[in-house]
């Protein structure tokens, strides 16, 4: 099985929606769907049909969330002797080379990824041109809008 890579964030967040599914939300649709069963027959039941409906993508929220957390291989970078280096959940700034604009980036897993937090997956092109590089250097990425140079202003492992 595929080891997936995560941070302790990310696998914190997970098993937190995890834990509301499994004690709110579960019960809650049983709860519904016993009391539409309540109401009589059952084919012409909207709120029955609509329970059985939201139990089915919960149901399916749950089986993916276990096998998420099943295949994480939580990676802590503060426990990671990365000598300098961006490793998987270090934190950059960097400058884009041509605006002079400044960005702060998390490294993080592909579930983890949202780039309106700051969080990139480790699987983007600029994840992948920046892992293994140290302060002051200069990587040049393939974006869509063609070639952007960063320069790394700040590494740190939080």
């Amino acid at each position: 099985m595929k080891k997936t890579p995560m941070t302790v964030v990310g696998v914190e967040k997970l098993k937190a929606e995890l834990h509301r599914l499994k004690t709110v939300e579960r019960p809650r649709i049983i709860q519904a769907i016993a009391e539409a069963r309540s109401h009589g027959d059952l084919s012409e039941n909207a709120e029955y049909h609509a329970a059985k409906e939201q139990q089915g993508f919960v149901e399916g929220r749950i089986a993916e969330l276990d096998m998420k957390l099943a295949t994480a291989q939580v990676i802590d970078p503060k426990t990671v002797n990365a000598d300098g280096r961006v490793v998987f959940g270090a934190t950059l700034r960097l400058m884009e080379e041509n605006s002079g604009q400044e960005v702060t980036y998390q490294i993080v897993g592909d579930h983890e990824a949202d780039i309106a937090k700051g969080m990139i997956s480790i699987s983007s092109p600029i994840a992948r041109a920046l892992i293994g590089k140290e302060l002051g250097d200069v990587v040049e990425v393939q974006v869509p809008g063609g070639v952007r140079s960063y320069e790394i202003l700040e590494i740190r492992y939080i």
